[in-house]
C-alpha cells in the first residue's frame, strides 16, 4: 500500500513537468520573482534593489555576473554562519566541489529551498519519468542504490555541530525525506563513510541480498561497485545478483565511453540508462525522452537560467540572453541565479541547445576545461565522443581519460604542436594505432577549427596515446585527498599540470 501511495504521489509531478514544458517563459519569470521577493531583505538583495521585483532584462543591467571568486567574501561570511547575506537565514549546508583544476575547494551554500525546492523536487520529476517510461522495472517495489560521498564538519564554524560540508551526494542523502529513504539502499552508516575502500568492500556485502532496481551514481565508481559485488558473488553477470534490477541514473560524466563496459557488466536486453545533471549549485536537468540523450532543462526549480553565447566569455561587460532568445546548435555559458543565494553566477559548465519546444540541453564542456592550444577548440563534447568511437571500433573500454597539449620546440614557427592522450582501459585495444586514428578521424570530422590545423600536419600532429597504468586515476585522485562521490579527472586542459600529475602519480 505505502508503495502504491508513492507511485501516485510521485506521478502528480507528471503535470508539472508539462506546465513548464508548455510554458517555460512564464515559468522563469514567475522563479526570478519569487527568487527577488523572498531575497529582498538580504544584504544582497538591499544592494540591488530586489524590493522592485524588476524584470529579466532589467535584473540583468543592475546585478553583475559572478564567478565563485567574485562572490567569496560573501560566501565566506555565510560560511562563518552570518544571517541574511546573499539568502534569509542562516545557512547549515555547503556542497562541497572541487569545480576546477584548483586545489582550493569551493563551498557552495545548500539552503533548505535548495534541497526541497529544486533537488528533491527533481528527484520526484526524475522518479515519475522513470516510472512513466519503464513500467516494468517498478522502481518502487525494490531498492535504489545509492553510491555518493562523505560530509564532514564546516572548516570555519568546526564547533557548530549543525553545519557540515560534503559532497553534494551526501547532503542530499543525510537529509533525504522518508518516502524516499524507504526506496534507498545502503544505511546511511555505510552510504556517508569517507574512507572510499572500506566504503566499496562494506556496501557491496550489504547490498548482495538486497531487491536493487535501480542504480544511482557517477560511472567511474559505480562501476568498481559493480565488480566488487560480481566478485562476492562469484558471478560474471549482475542480473543473477540483482534479478529486477532495470535503470541505472548516471551523472557527472559522459557515460558514452562506458556504455559498452556497462552492457558487459550488465548483460540485459532490459536495462534502460537515464542521465542526470546535478550539479553542487543545483539539480539543473534531466532525460526525459528515453530514446534521446538530450537533457529536459528544468525550470521550476528555484533556478533562474540566462544564457552567455560563446563570443561573450571573455569580455569586458559579457552580455547574456533570455532563455527565449536562445538558438539551436550555439554554446552557452550558464549563468544562474538560485534559491541557495548564488545571483548571476557563473557555475562553469557550457550547454548547447537541441531543442527549443520544449527547451533540452547537452553539455559540452567548462568554460575552463578545453583544449585549445594551437586554435583547435576541441570541447569535452567533441573529446568523449571521439573516444566512445574509438572504443566502438576496437571492441575496447576505457576506465578513465585526459588530455593535454604537446608543443614541438623544433617547429620552423613555434607553433605547431599535438594533443597527448593519457587513457586508462578496461579493456586495451589489440591496436592502439588504431584507437588513435579513430580518436584523430572522429575528432576531425566533430570539429572543423580541429580539423584545419590536422591539414596535412601543418599546425597540429596525430595526436599522441600514452596508456595509463592500471589504477593510476585513482591514485591521483586518493593523492589529492579527492577519491571517491562526486570527484571526477578533468577531462581537457590548455596545460600539462594535470596530466604531469597523474603520470607521477605512484
Amino acid at each position: 500500500m505505502l508503495n502504491s501511495v508513492l507511485t501516485w504521489a510521485v506521478q502528480r509531478r507528471l503535470s508539472n513537468i508539462e506546465h513548464f514544458r508548455q510554458h517555460p517563459h512564464e515559468v522563469q519569470r514567475e522563479v526570478l520573482r519569487n527568487l527577488q521577493h523572498t531575497a529582498k531583505n538580504t544584504e544582497w538583495g538591499r544592494q540591488y534593489g530586489y524590493a522592485d521585483k524588476v524584470a529579466g532584462p532589467e535584473f540583468a543591467q543592475r546585478v553583475p555576473i559572478s564567478s565563485y571568486e567574485d562572490l567569496y567574501p560573501m560566501l565566506e561570511r555565510v560560511l562563518r554562519g552570518e544571517r541574511d547575506v546573499l539568502w534569509p537565514g542562516q545557512v547549515q549546508w555547503f556542497a562541497k566541489s572541487s569545480g576546477t583544476t584548483n586545489d582550493r575547494s569551493k563551498y557552495i551554500p545548500v539552503t533548505r529551498e535548495a534541497l526541497h525546492e529544486c533537488n528533491y523536487r527533481a528527484g520526484r520529476d526524475m522518479t515519475a519519468l522513470a516510472t512513466l517510461h519503464y513500467p516494468e522495472v517498478k522502481i518502487l517495489d525494490g531498492k535504489t542504490l545509492s553510491l555518493g560521498g562523505t560530509h564532514m564538519s564546516n572548516p570555519l564554524r568546526p564547533h557548530d555541530s549543525h553545519s557540515r560540508v560534503g559532497d553534494v551526494s551526501a547532503v542530499i542523502m543525510q537529509n533525504l525525506p522518508a518516502w524516499a529513504e524507504h526506496v534507498r539502499t545502503p544505511p546511511l552508516e555505510l552510504a556517508l563513510l569517507d574512507e572510499w575502500e572500506e566504503k566499496i568492500e562494506r556496501i557491496a556485502r550489504h547490498v548482495l541480498q538486497a531487491d536493487v532496481r535501480v542504480l544511482a551514481g557517477v560511472p567511474t565508481w559505480m562501476i568498481v561497485l559493480l565488480r566488487r559485488v560480481l566478485e562476492l558473488a562469484g558471478t560474471d553477470n549482475i542480473m543473477d545478483v540483482w534479478p529486477h534490477l532495470g535503470l541505472f541514473l548516471h551523472g557527472a560524466v559522459a557515460f558514452g565511453p562506458y556504455r559498452k563496459l556497462f552492457h558487459q557488466l550488465i548483460p540485459s536486453a532490459h536495462m534502460h540508462y537515464q542521465e542526470v545533471y546535478n550539479a553542487s549549485e543545483g539539480y539543473l536537468a534531466l532525460q526525459d525522452q528515453p530514446d534521446s540523450e538530450d537533457l529536459l532543462l528544468l525550470l521550476n526549480h528555484g533556478v533562474y537560467y540566462e544564457f552567455l553565447p560563446a563570443d561573450q566569455w571573455d569580455a569586458p561587460e559579457p552580455r547574456t540572453v533570455l532563455l527565449e532568445q536562445v538558438e539551436i546548435g550555439k554554446s552557452y555559458a550558464l549563468i544562474i541565479s538560485t534559491n541557495a543565494g548564488l545571483w548571476r553566477y557563473k557555475i562553469g559548465d557550457t550547454v548547447r541547445f537541441t531543442s527549443l519546444a520544449p527547451y533540452r540541453i547537452r553539455i559540452t564542456g567548462r568554460t575552463k576545461h578545453f583544449l585549445n592550444a594551437f586554435g583547435e577548440e576541441v570541447v569535452i563534447e567533441n573529446a568523449e565522443a571521439a573516444v566512445a568511437a574509438a572504443c566502438h571500433a576496437t571492441n575496447t573500454t576505457v576506465r578513465d581519460f585526459t588530455a593535454a597539449p604537446i608543443y614541438f620546440a623544433g617547429a620552423a614557427d613555434g607553433s605547431r604542436g599535438g594533443h597527448q592522450w593519457l587513457i586508462e582501459f578496461s579493456t586495451p585495444p589489440q591496436d592502439t594505432d588504431h584507437f588513435t586514428a579513430v580518436l584523430d578521424a572522429t575528432l576531425r570530422q566533430l570539429n572543423s577549427d580541429y580539423d584545419a590545423k590536422r591539414h596535412r600536419d601543418i599546425a597540429l600532429v596525430p595526436p599522441v596515446l600514452t596508456v595509463a597504468a592500471p589504477g593510476q586515476f585513482e591514485r591521483w585522485l586518493a593523492h589529492r585527498g579527492k577519491l571517491g562521490g562526486q570527484h571526477k579527472v578533468p577531462r581537457l586542459s590548455n596545460s600539462r599540470e594535470v596530466l604531469e600529475e597523474i603520470l607521477s602519480a605512484i
